[in-house]
């Protein structure tokens, strides 16, 4: 997705809506892809600033992916329920749960795996690839829990290319913000100059200035000053700040 204001330095809000974006429903795959993907193709949305995919995935009990390659990529998964098996080719192993965030660096080439870790609950995760600052990069991997206070009625620091409040680190200039937000809450996000956000809602209902959003939504905004999130009902939200 591309805007005018992206080269103009004009203020601008664009909006991707939840029920818009591509879907592959394989059965023990239900995912839903705010950006191009696999057989998903739509050139109006082929992703914004270095942020490339997010997957809004649910994946049944006891299915999962089997071991496939990425390379040069910033792959980052966050749950928000349920719990995620991983296996790698750099002999990495967890089960990642909700207020986990994992960053693998896909860089010259790494092979995994993600299963459903329950047998009988459904798992519900983003996977989120943003494009490196550069191709080449050793392989990686990041993962840290992020407690609900941390998380509650405030933005918090997940991700950011120097770790910085304890997060993740990712390749790139973005820093990646959650969080899950009581009904009523308002948070703002100050955005420097030329800078850019993405604003996904996980689940609920929140209002960004005077724009409605609801679960799957998406919200683009570029030169803006700030982004004013107020939620209308309990809420999850991702924001992405961007070069």
């Amino acid at each position: 997705m591309t805007n005018d204001a992206e080269t103009t330095g004009q203020p601008s809000i664009s909006i991707r809506r939840g029920s818009d974006r591509g879907r592959a429903n394989l059965g023990w795959l239900d995912s839903r892809h705010t950006f191009s993907f696999g057989e998903y193709y739509d050139p109006a949305h082929m992703g914004f600033r270095s942020l490339r995919v997010i997957n809004d995935d649910r994946v049944a009990p006891g299915a999962g992916f089997p071991n496939h390659r990425h390379h040069d990529m910033e792959i980052i998964t966050y749950v928000l329920s349920g719990a995620l098996e991983h296996k790698d080719s750099m002999g990495n192993g967890s089960v990642i749960r909700p207020g986990d965030v994992q960053r693998m660096t896909a860089g010259t080439g790494i092979t995994h795996s993600e299963y459903n870790h329950s047998p009988a609950e459904l798992v519900h995760f983003l996977q989120i690839w943003v494009l490196p600052s550069r191709q080449g990069l050793p392989p990686g991997y990041e993962q840290k829990h992020f407690d609900a206070d941390r998380r509650r009625d405030r933005l918090c620091l997940v991700a950011a290319p120097d770790g910085a409040e304890d997060s993740i680190t990712v390749h790139q200039d973005v820093r990646i913000f959650t969080a899950r937000l009581s009904a009523g809450a308002a948070v703002t996000h100050r955005m420097g100059a030329d800078r850019h956000a993405w604003v996904h809602v996980a689940h609920g209902h929140v209002r960004v200035g005077d724009v409605e959003l609801r679960e799957g939504d998406g919200l683009a905004g570029s030169n803006a000053t700030d982004l004013n999130v107020t939620s209308v009902a309990d809420s999850e939200v991702v924001l992405f700040d961007l070069h």
